[in-house]
């Protein structure tokens, strides 16, 4: 009966170091490798193990808002894709893969991909666009001079156009114009892509966003470059014709 009493003590001790052993070290069950041939879901989010979305991969129909800080805000103008959306550790949207493509009841295709990355709370730094419409196809990559989220947000960007849906239509321009030479705004600074009329165009703008430059191969094959001024008027253009 001893040896029992023994038995039964040593064994009770062990499994309450154990225990504490587990406890201690934040036990938790393994991780799991699975392995499937085929997967079909409509949504699929990749979380950190705090909870925190990093990329969410969805049908149109699951297809999430934007994030900012852990926060999802509504966004239907997004209904009608598909894709991914990238977020960073904050839960903030870093950027995305969309797309859709179908022809509509009116019989015009309606058809388009975009791959963007965002700066930090902030929009679209860096843009890959092909859109296929009813008049033309275009693909086009735009890098934009977006302002530190401090100095202009997403929300100060919200309210701005709500200013401006207030004014008087001939009151708008002067409006943005004001906002952008104080560096409130987002401008374009490279634009290179096909164009409408199926020529190709390299074009480079200065930090309030208008165009200073511009590199055109026309669809004939004619090649030009072209010099703007402030105003945006052509001040100088060198072609293979042109004299110095």
């Amino acid at each position: 009966m001893s040896q029992i009493r023994t038995f039964l003590a040593g064994a009770t001790t062990m499994a309450s170091a154990l225990a504490a052993v587990f406890f201690l070290a934040g036990a938790r069950e393994p991780i799991r490798h699975e392995k499937f041939d085929e997967i079909t879901v409509g949504r699929i989010n990749i979380v950190e193990p705090d909870g925190t979305k990093r990329i969410v991969i969805s049908n149109k129909a699951q297809f999430p808002g934007d994030f900012m800080q852990g926060k999802e805000g509504a966004r239907p103008d997004r209904n009608s894709f598909a894709g991914m959306l990238f977020i960073n550790e904050e839960g903030t949207e870093n950027g995305g893969l969309i797309q859709k493509g179908g022809i509509g009841a009116d019989g015009k295709i309606s058809s388009g991909l975009s791959l963007t990355f965002d700066r930090f709370r902030q929009d679209q730094a860096l843009q890959l666009l092909n859109h296929d419409g009813a008049s033309h196809q275009q693909t086009v990559i735009k890098i934009n001079d977006v302002p530190l989220y401090t100095v202009t947000s997403l929300a100060d960007n919200k309210r701005f156009h709500e200013a401006a849906d207030k004014l008087p239509p001939s009151e708008r321009q002067a409006y943005w114009q004001q906002l952008n030479q104080q560096g409130r705004l987002g401008n374009n600074r490279i634009w290179l892509g096909s164009t409408g009329d199926k020529g190709a165009a390299l074009q480079l703008n200065d930090a309030q966003g208008r165009v200073r430059m511009k590199l055109v191969v026309s669809a004939e094959g004619n090649a030009e470059i072209q010099m703007l001024d402030e105003a945006g008027k052509v001040s100088k253009t060198i072609s293979p014709t042109s004299k110095e």
